[in-house]
């Protein structure tokens, strides 16, 4: 996975969305349907965004674009130039190749079948190997995503039906994926078969089905929630109606556990559990093991938010939004010289000083990554006079990277990778810092702990128990430098 740099200085020090994808099937407006659908989904991703419809002639339309999906899909001539009852989109934050536009997706190509357009969110831990294989057998790609694999694996297949051929590229791939595709003929949904990345089908309430990678996407569209698409299922959505098809081998699922920390919006429901109460769960569970004598518990906006919440009625002290987030700062407001490199916090971020100065505070944040921003943070609370600054996280220390589709740093810049917890507190200047421990995590999502034998989430990202084989990976160890240079360009 090709880390995306941090160029913007006011961007959070955090780990990046991965991509939001949403399918619609049987909609006169099926592009505007997708539109707000991705504008759901925009936390998922801001690098660019793409929507593909299908008219029933089986003619296909596109449009993508770099930037917000308002950047792209706010101009009603845009919607009005992709007719048709289907449509495929996606919002994209590079975890592989670069943020060029041949990258953005939905990604199409034309076929002996007709028509294939996909949508992926998710990072596939084999996709140089079988680059490498389909470029010996004269492949041709034209982007540097390891989304356009299933691409080619589709066009060589020898099975019949676009289904099966689906189905016979997605048992050569490993990695983490939810996808939609859209032919001439259905509307497909798959997840991988350990379920690592989300995917939920709902009901338009004139008929009609919607895919969607969160149900955000079905309540900006008034979508009743039908179920999450199963671990290594594919569902097959055409005017009959829905079907299914499981062509795995059953396995327990290991979805994200990020997804419930930081990723899915506030308001969406995952795995049939609401995020915005995971979260204060979390937050009251991170109080029952780290509690410190306080006068305020401060958030870290917008994401620490509901773990604050959870964290000050546990702990029986006042909620205070001692830092004010400006949601208006654009991504290249200022030319990033030092000097404002080093006032970019505070662009995004100000001390409340009213309800900081002459007391002990402790900061709640999701997350600390490589740090800096929590350094930024620190020091902005103290130099609103803060007499102590205490900070809490409501996830375990980041300690490796992510391979399955969220954008991590290598581990070398991963802070808790290198330090222990009281030498990171020292970095980040605060006068202690605690986070939550992978049990209680495991317990504030309705477990008894973890089980080290056979663990209910993913989480590698805290563990290095990396639940598929990152074989692209361990093949890069082996290989010589200039191959593994060429493979990644």
């Amino acid at each position: 996975m090709d880390e995306m740099a941090n160029t913007s200085p006011w961007e959070d020090d955090k780990p990046h969305e991965e991509c939001g994808v949403v399918g619609i099937w049987g909609s006169a407006d099926a592009a505007a349907l997708a539109a707000l659908g991705l504008h759901a989904l925009q936390h998922r991703g801001q690098e660019a965004a793409g929507l593909v419809s299908m008219e029933e002639s089986g003619i296909f339309h596109s449009h993508k674009g770099r930037g917000l999906v308002g950047d792209n899909f706010g101009d009603a001539a845009v919607i009005a130039g992709l007719p048709g009852r289907a449509a495929v989109g996606h919002n994209r934050y590079a975890t592989t190749g670069e943020t060029a536009l041949r990258n953005v997706q939905p990604l199409y190509a034309d076929f002996e079948f007709g028509g294939f357009a996909v949508a992926h969110n998710g990072n596939l831990t084999n996709a140089h190997t079988l680059k490498r294989a389909l470029v010996r057998r004269g492949c041709l790609f034209q982007s540097t995503t390891d989304s356009e694999v299933f691409v080619h694996l589709i066009a060589i297949s020898l099975y019949s039906t676009v289904t099966d051929r689906l189905i016979d590229a997605l048992k050569q791939v490993q990695g983490a994926y939810s996808l939609v595709a859209l032919h001439n003929g259905a509307l497909l949904g798959a997840r991988d078969p350990l379920g690592v990345r989300p995917l939920v089908i709902g009901r338009l309430p004139a008929g009609g089905f919607v895919l969607a990678s969160e149900t955000c996407a079905l309540d900006i569209v008034g979508a009743e929630f039908v179920r999450d698409v199963e671990p290594g299922e594919i569902v097959v959505i055409d005017d009959a109606g829905l079907r299914s098809q499981k062509p795995f081998a059953k396995q327990p699922s290991r979805f994200c556990i990020f997804e419930y920390i930081y990723f899915a919006r506030p308001d969406s429901i995952v795995e049939g559990t609401p995020v915005y109460d995971t979260r204060k769960r979390i937050g009251a569970e991170l109080a029952r093991e780290s509690g410190v004598a306080a006068d305020v518990i401060v958030p870290v906006p917008d994401s620490g938010v509901p773990a604050a919440m959870g964290y000050a009625v546990e702990a029986g002290l006042p909620f205070e939004l001692g830092i004010i987030r400006n949601h208006y700062v654009g991504r290249t407001f200022i030319e990033p010289t030092d000097q404002i490199r080093h006032l970019g916090v505070k662009l995004k971020h100000s001390a409340n000083r009213a309800i900081i100065e002459g007391r002990r505070v402790v900061l709640v944040d999701d997350s600390i990554v490589r740090g800096t921003t929590s350094r930024k943070i620190v020091e902005m609370v103290r130099a609103a006079g803060a007499t102590e600054v205490h900070m809490r996280i409501s996830s375990p220390p980041t300690t490796h990277s992510c391979f399955y589709g969220i954008d991590t740093p290598e581990r070398s810049k991963l802070l808790a990778a290198k330090h222990d917890v009281a030498e990171m507190a020292k970095i980040i200047g605060a006068d202690s810092l605690a986070f939550i421990s992978l049990d209680g995590l495991y317990r504030a999502l309705g477990r008894p702990g973890r089980d080290a034998a056979s663990p209910a989430y993913c989480d590698a990202c805290f563990t290095g128990d990396y639940a598929i084989p990152l074989l692209d990976q361990q093949d890069n160890a082996q290989r010589p430098v200039s191959l593994l240079a060429a493979a990644n360009s």
